[in-house]
Order: C-alpha cells, then structure tokens, then sequence
C-alpha cells in the first residue's frame, strides 16, 4: 500500500472522524530519507504521542519498519492545512471548521445557522472552543483558527 494511503488511514486521536492527513498534521514523507515529518496543531499537544504512535504503528504494519517519524514545530501548524475533505468530515461530526480569514460568522454545524455565539473560548480539547447556536440551542465545538 502505498505511504501517502497508510497514513490517510491513521485517524486523530481526539476526532476519529478525520485522519492525520486531512488535518494537515503530517507535512512531508520524505522518500530519499525514509521519514514522516508531522507537526501538532499545538506545540504540547498532549494528542502528540499518542499520534507518533498510531503512525509508528500503521508504518509497521505496512512494512514501512525502517521508516522514521520527525516533528517539526516550525513553521507552526496552521489551520490552513486541514484539507476541504477534512472540513467536511468536521461538519459532519458536528464540529464547525475554523472560519477562513476574513469571514466572521460561524454556522452552526447541526442547523446551519449563523446565529452563533461564543460561549467559552476553551472547548473539548486545547484546539476546540465551545459555542452555541441561538436558533437550535445546541452546543458545539469550533475547531480554532491558528
């Protein structure tokens, strides 16, 4: 199988809906070197183990054993490269994808609304902030613009 197509297969810890790579968390496979370079969504992230992990263990499994995992944390990760797929798949767990620059409002996943507010700035996880839609009354996450 090929490396690109294993790792796509390795979902986040914290959203199983959406996989390492739609999350723009792995940055480069390096062929010439044979190593994975993949950078949290935060410098900290206590998801960052659990995800080398999951690599190392899909890489394996693969027959990629001698294959390294790297982390870079400059530049710093951004939301910029979480794919169009990976947006969606957000949505439709009920998590509302970061607002591009620029926009401000933010629709609510379960209704579509944008009769949103912001209850906390902190959320589910260090990523996330919690907000409510005024015409559905649910509550969601907001995955961060950073």
């Amino acid at each position: 199988m090929p490396i690109w197509q294993v790792l796509s297969d390795v979902e986040d810890p914290e959203i199983p809906v959406i996989s390492v790579v739609d999350l723009g968390i792995v940055r480069e496979v390096d062929t010439a070197r044979r190593r994975v370079v993949i950078t949290p969504t935060y410098t900290g992230c206590p998801a960052t183990r659990v995800i080398e992990q999951d690599i190392r263990a899909a890489l394996d499994s693969a027959g990629y054993r001698d294959w390294t995992i790297a982390t870079a944390l400059s530049p710093a990760w951004t939301t910029d490269w979480i794919s169009a797929d990976g947006r969606r798949k957000l949505l439709a767990y009920g998590i509302a994808p970061p607002v591009p620059a620029g926009e401000r409002a933010v629709h609510c996943p379960q209704c579509g609304s944008g009769a949103t507010e912001e209850i906390s700035r902190f959320g589910s996880t260090p990523c996330k902030a919690l907000w409510r839609c005024r015409d559905c009354a649910e509550p969601f996450d907001l995955f961060k613009c950073h």
